[in-house]
């Protein structure tokens, strides 16, 4: 389905990047990864780039590097992301900006970086991964939340500011998905935790991503919100 195209997935070290980044590729994607902790290596599928989203200077040399070679992608994901569990009152103003700068200031230097070549190139396609905490306020996700509401806010202007483009737009909000990291947060007194057994899987994001890029172009899914069943 997507032989001969190019994907970028950030945050594709673990979890939903790395599943989103398999999917991509099980279906013929040239998937660029980056993540601050991959180790740089290159296959005939695959460029892995150790990159730290939130520095901006890292981020133009990064996307230098890629409309280089491998190319101009046709699909960008903006995944990379992190999570903190916390009410107003113990969250420090290090870890409220810490959370933005990862979950919302991150993606805008991404965008900002790549959208004049994707513009140019035509027929792309930006997909966010955001959160049932993009649009549902639960206690505990004071600057969580802010960062998810906050990149959602960005979504929407971008869709609005690529009207007349061929570039496509979609927001992916998963709910609560099991990855990783919920193994700190599980083990942490005092928190109610979800139940592990009923989240999503990485795969079910994976795949809301696969079905939104794999649309005909006359196509735009511009909303994908994933809950469990039960």
């Amino acid at each position: 389905m997507l032989t001969d195209k190019i994907a970028l997935v950030t945050g594709a070290s673990r979890g939903i990047g790395l599943a989103i980044a398999d999917q991509l590729s099980r279906e013929g994607a040239h998937v660029i990864r980056l993540a601050r902790n991959l180790i740089s290596s290159q296959t005939e599928s695959q460029t892995d780039i150790p990159c730290d989203i939130t520095q901006s200077d890292v981020i133009r040399s990064t996307v230098a590097r890629i409309v280089a070679a491998p190319g101009v992608p046709d699909i960008v994901v903006n995944n990379a992301g992190t999570f903190l569990l916390k009410p107003v009152v113990e969250t420090t103003p290090e870890e409220f900006a810490q959370q933005l700068s990862v979950n919302l200031v991150g993606p805008f230097l991404v965008l900002r970086e790549l959208l004049p070549h994707l513009i140019r190139k035509g027929h792309a396609h930006l997909v966010t991964v955001g959160s049932v905490a993009d649009h549902v306020p639960y206690a505990g996700n004071a600057a969580y939340g802010a960062s998810k509401y906050g990149l959602r806010g960005l979504h929407e202007v971008l869709r609005r500011e690529l009207v007349g483009t061929d570039v496509r737009t979609t927001l992916v909000s998963p709910g609560p998905t099991n990855t990783e990291l919920w193994d700190e947060i599980q083990s942490n007194d005092g928190n109610e935790m979800p139940d592990r057994s009923q989240m999503l899987a990485a795969d079910d994001v994976a795949q809301a991503v696969l079905f939104a890029v794999t649309r005909p172009p006359r196509v735009n899914v511009e909303l994908i919100r994933l809950g469990p069943a039960a």
